[in-house]
């Protein structure tokens, strides 16, 4: 029994693992995977840079990485891969090192990815700058990629890196003139080894436009910035100060014959030009239509004395001029030498002058009565009407004052005038046509006209006449000038009759003539007109010294005053030791100086050097001192300096006529 029990105990166990048998050959049981690492390192990036790899292996592993990873992964091979970056135009291709990566169990493998910038193929940037004047640059600002950044002042071409580029200008100021600018062409976007343009184009920014009308009673500032009309008879009234920037322009209404601008006795101007910016009193036409008389120029009345007496008018100022005073505007009977009206430095008047009747003229600097503590330099008249400068008396110094093509005299003097003036120039090749209704080249235009007294209110003093009015106050008219250089138009048959003289000196002058130049007059260099002016000259109250004379008289037959008429031969300056030195007849204007030019409508102040030549007559023979000679030192002051040459330039020295003056005929 117990054997049955144990046999079919054993059976079943038996079946039970054949059972167990079968089961397991139908659903086997996976094995446990240990997986690995791959490291990928990314490098050469700039900082915060991401980089452009894709990791792909078994199993369709695929993974982007964008910076330095370790990634767990299954035992294998795998395939590092790296395309380009681009960071701020800059391309960065990669090299890739450990690809294809095995991968085994619980170990690490590695890949490396190292990126580096290619270098890039520039392209061209062409900016063309147009429409300033010659000489004057631009204010361009060329910006793009990588914080690139220049400036650009002319017509350029850039050579830069591919991308996106803005141009950027500036306004521009050249002398009294704003010039806006037009950009074309910006962004401009350049690509390798191409050339992309763009274009600044500048236009003449129209300023706007005061008039200036009847009277300024309080002080008053003119800029650059605003153009100026001068309309009608203008009066700076006494207390007032008128201040004129450099670089300002003012012009004279043409509608209203004769405007002028007056600075009365106790007002003041302030006119501080610079060489590069002058302040310019002009014709209100165009260039190409402008003519002596378009205005009527720039009166300064001060507070000196001269030897006139009585109410007496400025020439002219009593005109049928809108906004004219008709009672005039007088000059006379002030008290103080050392008066102060202003300073003018770096003035130009042009196309000025205005003649209400003969002997009544407005000049392009008329300067009545003004005193010593005036300052004048760097004066220019051009293209006037009548006289370049005039004195009316008074005691105000100069210096560095020019003229060009006079209707009149270039230098006139009379009634007392006591002032300095060292380095002047006066040129005349023609007589310009005024303006209609203006008035008519004078009679007798010459380079100098010196006057003692003559007219109205001019008293004779005990036992002389009526030219020597002041004697007694010392208010002969007694000027120095120094160091000038007058040049004529020569033999031209257009010379009016009484005209065509260097120096006229007349009507009781005295006066001090020092280290000058006379050049080209037609009918003679110098003539001294009468008795009343011989005696000044006898008793050196009128001196000359050191003169050169050249090229005149050849109209006339005549250097000097004849024999038998007037006072001025030359006999007579050797005698008072004038040391006048004459020319050869070889020797003409032009060969004196560096540049003389033929001028011609289209001439400019540029063709002018006034410069002695190097061995020529000027660059010596002037008086280099004054200790021997106590008179003129005591005239000269310290204002004037002895020179070793003769007339308004040093050899070799400054040209201080250059860059702020203008030639023009019309």
């Amino acid at each position: 029994m117990k054997f049955l029990r144990l046999r079919s105990l054993l059976a079943a166990s038996m079946a039970m693992l054949a059972l167990g048998a079968c089961s397991d050959d139908k659903t086997p049981v996976d094995p446990v995977v240990v997986k690995g690492s791959l490291t990928v390192t990314i490098a050469g990036l700039p900082a915060g840079t991401n980089g452009n790899v894709t990791v792909t292996g078994p199993s369709s592993f695929s993974q982007a990485v964008t910076a330095t990873t370790t990634l767990s992964v299954n035992p294998g091979s795998y395939t590092v891969a790296a395309t380009s970056v681009s960071v701020s135009g800059t391309t960065y291709n990669a090299t890739v090192t450990g690809s294809p990566a095995t991968v085994a169990s619980s170990t690490t493998s590695t890949s490396t990815v190292t990126y580096a910038a290619v270098a890039p193929t520039n392209g061209s940037l062409s900016v063309t700058i147009t429409g300033l004047p010659a000489g004057t640059v631009g204010a361009v600002t060329v910006t793009g990629p990588n914080a690139f950044s220049q400036a650009v002042t002319a017509t350029s071409t850039l050579t830069v890196l591919p991308g996106s580029y803005a141009i950027a200008a500036a306004q521009v100021t050249s002398g009294s003139n704003k010039y806006n600018a037009t950009v074309t062409g910006s962004p401009a976007t350049v690509t390798a080894s191409a050339t992309t343009t763009a274009t600044v184009a500048y236009v003449l920014a129209a300023a706007p436009t005061q008039t200036l009308s009847g009277s300024i009673a309080a002080n008053r500032t003119l800029t650059a910035d605003t153009n100026y009309v001068i309309r009608g008879f203008v009066y700076v009234n006494s207390g007032a100060t008128l201040t004129v920037n450099a670089g300002t322009k003012l012009v004279g209404d043409t509608t209203a014959l004769g405007s002028a601008l007056f600075i009365l006795r106790g007002a003041r101007i302030v006119a501080n030009g610079t060489e590069a910016a002058p302040v310019v009193f002009t014709s209100q036409r165009s260039a190409g239509n402008r003519s002596p008389g378009d205005w009527g120029g720039l009166i300064i009345v001060g507070n000196a004395r001269n030897n006139r007496s009585g109410n007496i008018i400025v020439e002219g100022s009593d005109g049928s001029v809108v906004g004219a005073n008709p009672a005039g505007v007088i000059y006379t009977g002030g008290t103080n030498d050392a008066d102060n009206s202003g300073t003018l430095r770096y003035v130009r008047v042009e196309f000025a002058g205005y003649a209400t009747l003969t002997d009544a003229e407005l000049n392009s600097f008329t300067l009545a009565a003004v005193g010593s503590g005036t300052t004048l330099e760097y004066l220019q008249a051009l293209a006037g009407l009548d006289d370049s400068f005039e004195w009316f008396g008074g005691t105000v110094d100069g210096k560095y004052l020019v003229s060009y093509e006079a209707g009149d005299d270039h230098f006139d003097t009379s009634e007392g005038y006591r002032g300095r003036n060292q380095f002047l120039i006066a040129f005349q090749s023609k007589f310009l046509t005024p303006r209609p209704g203006a008035g008519a080249v004078s009679s007798d235009p010459q380079g100098f006209e010196v006057d003692g007294c003559n007219g109205g209110g001019c008293t004779a003093p005990s036992g002389a006449n009526a030219q020597s009015s002041g004697r007694d106050d010392g208010l002969w008219t007694g000027n120095v000038f120094a160091n000038f250089t007058v040049v004529g138009l020569g033999e031209l048959a257009t010379v009016p009759a009484n005209g065509g003289i260097g120096m006229v000196l007349r009507r009781g002058t005295g006066g001090t003539y020092v280290n000058g130049a006379i050049a080209r007059w037609g009918r003679g260099a110098i003539s001294m007109r009468d008795s009343t002016t011989n005696n000044r000259f006898l008793i050196d109250s009128l001196m000359l010294r050191n003169v050169y004379v050249a090229e005149s008289g050849t109209l006339s037959g005549n250097v000097f005053d004849p024999s038998g008429a007037n006072f001025g031969q030359l006999t007579a300056f050797d005698a008072r030791n004038s040391n006048i030195a004459v020319g050869t007849a070889g020797i003409t204007a032009a060969s004196l100086f560096t540049a003389l030019p033929t001028t011609t409508a289209t001439t400019t102040g540029s063709a002018f050097d006034w410069s002695p030549n190097i061995n020529g007559a000027l660059a010596s023979g002037g008086l280099s001192t004054f200790a021997s000679e106590p008179r003129i030192a005591a005239r000269a002051g310290t204002f004037i300096v002895p020179t070793t040459y003769r007339g308004a330039a040093a050899p070799g020295g400054a040209k201080w006529w250059a860059n702020w003056t203008n030639y023009a005929q019309n």
